[in-house]
């Protein structure tokens, strides 16, 4: 199974193709657009998302709202492309119009002009823009249908915005309450502070980062290798999760304390009563770069959003003469969205390795082999 994704932030549309998918796996668009709603949701938000609302297009790979066993093809048009299209057209356009030569720190924009011999960064950015996550959500909405199929659910909350934390511990049930909040944080008096903060970050021209966590039930054991380190599947899920933009970390389980911590207050004590168990989850679900049976537990890192509207000292590429930062718009804080994109990664992680292990080319064949591993 593949996922490969397509499209510029003001081009005309962002494309998801995956190849891979069983046939007879059932589709739900109404559910993928609801995850897309939500992308587009969170208090912090800029108005790029006042002028979209993604919905998704299927346009190959399904019929009668089922898979065939070919490709999926997603398609997300983007609506501010009709004001973009003079500047942005694969044809001839004005490309001088909207160029962008001073450089933003944290962003892809000086790496990518150097690397790729451009004098415009227009030509990075439109690709290394977090937009691009909207068809990503898509593929993911996709992904976790396959997943549920099996009894695998993936949920999520937001943790922490720019330090201010939800120190609370929660029941995977508990998890879906936080898609209807603002924050994605599910203690509500931090929520309000969180709000509060952006509030005030964004009236100074700021912005905020922050951490979420992302659980997984009902994977059985045994998915991932100990035996090969590129199919350790804390090393992929960080891999997936590394590649979100404005991603800097990810822990899976206790993460960064194990450091901190000694033998006996680290590793969980396995037990036996009708089968292998763990009275706790320190490992957050995984040993030996194999899933143990017990819930997946990830945590992601966002950086502030590099865009300020009262931008960083840089340097314009072309003159190399001191400049403040260009701004485009852009957010005060995305990490309500960065919840549903991890989940869209991990879906995606999990999905392959699913697929790999049971083979199969429809899906009744795969849930008779998942029914049957211990």
């Amino acid at each position: 199974m593949k996922l490969t994704t397509a499209g510029e932030s003001h081009g005309k549309a962002l494309i998801a193709v995956i190849e891979g998918l069983p046939a007879h796996l059932a589709v739900d668009v109404g559910a993928i657009d609801a995850d897309l709603a939500l992308r587009q949701s969170g208090v912090g938000r800029g108005a790029r998302q006042k002028i979209e609302t993604d919905t998704v297009e299927i346009l190959t790979g399904v019929r009668n709202g089922e898979t065939l066993g070919s490709p999926v093809t997603l398609c997300i048009y983007n609506k501010d492309y009709e004001n973009w299209k003079a500047y942005m057209s694969a044809g001839a356009c004005d490309v001088a119009a909207r160029a962008v030569t001073r450089v933003r720190p944290g962003h892809a924009d000086l790496s990518g002009m150097l690397k790729y011999a451009q004098n415009d960064a227009r030509n990075i950015l439109e690709r290394a823009s977090a937009r691009e996550t909207a068809v990503r959500v898509a593929a993911g909405g996709i992904f976790k249908q396959y997943l549920s199929a099996f009894g695998i659910r993936i949920g999520g909350y937001v943790r922490e915005i720019c330090g201010v934390k939800d120190e609370g511990r929660y029941s995977f049930d508990e998890l879906p309450r936080a898609k209807t909040t603002a924050t994605g944080m599910l203690d509500p008096e931090a929520g309000r502070l969180a709000e509060e903060k952006i509030v005030a970050l964004k009236a100074a021209g700021d912005t905020a980062g922050g951490i979420a966590e992302i659980r997984v039930q009902g994977l059985k054991s045994g998915f991932g290798s100990c035996m090969t380190y590129a199919d350790k599947l804390d090393a992929r899920l960080a891999g997936r999760l590394m590649g979100i933009q404005a991603v800097k970390g990810v822990e899976v389980g206790l993460g960064f304390a194990v450091g901190s911590l000694s033998g006996r207050q680290v590793h969980d004590e396995i037990f036996y009563r009708d089968g292998f168990y763990r009275k706790t989850n320190r490992a957050g679900g995984i040993e030996g770069g194999m899933s143990n049976g017990e819930e997946l537990v990830l945590r992601v890192a966002m950086k502030p959003i590099p865009t300020l509207m009262k931008g960083l000292e840089t340097v314009d590429f072309l003159t190399h003469e001191r400049a403040v930062a260009a701004s485009e718009r852009s957010d005060v804080c995305a990490i309500f969205a960065l919840e549903l994109i991890a989940e869209a990664a991990v879906a995606e992680v999990l999905a392959v390795a699913v697929s790999e292990r049971l083979g199969g080319d429809t899906m009744e064949e795969m849930k008779e082999r998942y029914a049957r591993l211990p």
